[in-house]
């Protein structure tokens, strides 16, 4: 038994690392495109690097604990939902490395009027206080904090929905403005999808903590 508490502390120590990696990643993926820090790309893309051979780290460390120690209860559901975590985590990872790039092979720096109407900042402060929240509820193991994560999810997906109309709209007063308004869009497409990458990850948690499983239509209680 203590074997297994030692290599479970080694993991959590470990997802604990990967949280903080792709949480700096998506915080400069940020910069890049509200301040047009582009000399933050090439950081990002080492990073990246680290963050998959982490990702490979995690997931060899679930396998040797599932292998060896055959954990139950709700130790082998906490193993289960790193496995996934990591998952998206690493997933958020390629994301925050997409739109950095994204931003650089756009060549042109993004209007500031469109920026503001298609609030791209509040898009990504939302879902950098989500990953704040899952951070704080794998810590804490406080489901309560992850389940906020589904509130502010929503409003990443109203942005993301209305976008669209703004872009239109952008794209409609010079032909030269698309190359503006589709590469934004994408942008916030993408972070649409971090919004469910962090969504998945406060299920998981809730899931090992509380032993519900909240997937395809067990969502009642967000």
């Amino acid at each position: 038994m203590e074997h297994l508490k030692s290599e479970l502390d080694f993991l959590r120590g470990e997802l604990n690392q990967m949280l903080d990696l792709v949480h700096k990643q998506l915080q400069k993926a940020e910069e890049v495109l509200l301040e047009n820090n582009t000399e933050l790309v090439k950081e990002i893309a080492s990073t990246e690097k680290l963050v998959n051979a982490k990702e490979l780290q995690i997931d060899s460390r679930c396998e040797t604990i599932l292998a060896l120690f055959t954990p139950v209860a709700v130790d082998l559901r906490f193993v289960l939902s790193a496995l996934k975590m990591n998952a998206n985590l690493e997933r958020i990872a390629d994301i925050a490395d997409g739109i950095s790039r994204m931003v650089v092979h756009t060549k042109v720096r993004f209007d500031k009027v469109l920026l503001e109407k298609i609030e791209a900042k509040k898009a990504f402060d939302t879902a950098i206080e989500m990953f704040n929240c899952v951070a704080q509820a794998y810590q804490k193991e406080d489901t309560l904090i992850a389940r906020e994560v589904f509130t502010k999810d929503k409003i990443v997906d109203a942005i993301t929905n209305n976008g669209v109309s703004v872009a239109e709209e952008f794209a409609k007063m010079s032909p030269e403005n698309l190359s503006q308004a589709i590469p934004l869009l994408s942008i916030m497409k993408m972070l649409e999808r971090t919004g469910d990458h962090l969504k998945n990850i406060a299920e998981e948690i809730i899931f090992y903590a509380e032993a519900k499983v909240l997937k395809h239509g067990g969502k009642a209680n967000e």
